[in-house]
C-alpha cells in the first residue's frame, strides 16, 4: 500500500469495486521491448528493470489500484537455465515487488491519491516450461510435487511484504490445490484464478470443484479467472461467489486469439465496458484485464465502474 493509513486489500473489496492492471507484457511491448524469451517479461527484472516500474507506473496513472508484479514467469528453475543461479533469481523476485512499490511511490508523486496496491504475481508451473502447458493443465506432476515447485518463490515473494500474492493463470484444479498449500502460513492473503474454458478449467474440471478448494482458506480473499475469453467470466463469477461466499477476481484477455505458429494475434478484441458493468452485477469486486489489454482499457473501466 502507499502508506499506513491505507485500508487492506481485503477491506477495500468489502466496501466496493476495485481495479486490476492489465497485461504487462503487452505494455513492455507498447514501450518497445523485445518479449521474444523463455522468461518472457522476468528477463526485464534483471535486464531492464527501469521498465517495468514504468509499466506499472502506466496502469495507475490510468486508473489500475493494484499493480501485478512481473514474477508470473519467474521462477528458480527459468532462471537457472539463463545461468542466474538461487541468490540472484531469490533477489530478482524480490525486485518485481520493490519495482511495483516504486511505481506506486511515482504516482503518488504524480498526484494519484487513491490507495494503491501490489500483488506479487505465482504464475503456473507451465509458465515456466514456456511451452504453452499454463493452457492445458495435467503435467504428470503430484500435488506434492507441484507444492514442492511452489513453495520456494511463494516464501521469497511473501517475504518482499506484497499486499496480496496473485496465484494466477492456473489450468488445473490439483495446481490449485498445491499452491494454496504452498502459500499457507505465509502471513500474506492471496487471491486465486483460474484460466477457464467455460464452466471447467483448462484441464477439464468443473469449476465447482475448482473454487471449492479455497472456500474454507483464511489466507483467500478472493477467487476467479483471468487469461480467458471475456464471455467465459460471467458464469465463472456466479460459480466462484456461490461456491465459495468470497470477492470475485476478474481480469480477461482482449478476446483476441494467439495464434502459436505464426507467434501472433488474430481478430477483434470482445473486451467492453458493458461487460464490466455485469461482471460486478455478478458479483465481480477485483476487475481487470489481462492479455492484450492495455492502459486505455484500465482507464474505461475505471470510468465504468464509476468509482471515482
Amino acid at each position: 500500500m502507499t502508506s499506513n493509513t491505507s485500508p487492506s486489500l481485503a477491506d477495500a473489496l468489502a466496501a466496493g469495486t476495485v481495479v486490476l492492471d492489465g497485461g504487462m507484457s503487452n505494455q513492455l511491448e507498447s514501450d518497445g521491448h523485445d518479449l521474444g524469451d523463455e522468461l518472457w517479461s522476468a528477463r526485464l527484472l534483471a535486464e531492464r528493470p527501469e521498465a517495468v516500474t514504468q509499466a506499472h507506473l502506466s496502469y495507475f496513472r490510468a486508473g489500475a489500484d493494484v499493480a501485478i508484479t512481473a514474477s508470473y514467469q519467474a521462477t528458480f528453475e527459468g532462471f537457472a537455465r539463463r545461468g542466474i543461479g538461487h541468490d540472484d533469481a531469490a533477489r530478482l523476485l524480490a525486485l518485481s515487488v520493490d519495482l511495483a512499490r516504486e511505481a506506486a511511490r511515482q504516482a503518488e508523486g504524480a498526484g494519484v491519491e487513491r490507495p494503491l496496491w501490489v500483488a506479487a504475481s505465482v504464475g503456473p508451473y507451465g509458465a515456466m516450461l514456456a511451452d504453452g502447458s499454463e493452457y492445458r493443465g495435467r503435467y504428470g506432476l503430484s500435488v506434492d510435487e507441484l507444492e514442492r515447485f511452489h513453495r520456494p518463490r511463494t516464501e521469497v515473494l511473501a517475504a518482499a511484504a506484497p499486499d496480496v500474492l496473485a496465484l494466477e493463470t492456473v489450468p488445473d484444479a490439483d495446481e490449485g490445490a498445491a499452491l494454496l498449500r504452498a502459500v499457507r502460513g505465509l502471513g500474506v492473503p492471496a487471491w486465486l484464478s483460474y484460466t477457464v474454458d467455460g464452466r471447467h478449467t483448462r484441464a477439464g474440471q468443473p469449476l465447482e470443484e475448482a473454487f471449492a478448494l479455497a472456500a474454507d482458506m483464511d489466507e483467500v480473499i478472493a477467487v476467479g479467472v483471468n487469461c480467458c475469453a471475456p464471455q467465459d467470466v460471467e458464469p465463472a463469477v456466479e460459480i466462484a461467489a456461490r461456491v465459495t461466499g468470497k470477492p470475485v477476481v476478474v481480469y480477461p484477455n482482449s478476446g483476441e486469439s494467439w495464434d502459436a505458429e505464426a507467434r501472433a494475434w488474430r481478430g477483434r478484441t470482445s473486451f467492453g465496458a458493458a461487460q464490466v458493468k455485469t461482471w460486478r452485477d455478478a458479483g465481480a469486486k477485483l476487475i481487470g484485464g489481462c492479455c492484450r489489454v492495455g492502459p486505455e482499457a484500465i482507464a474505461s473501466i475505471r470510468q465504468a465502474l464509476g468509482t471515482d
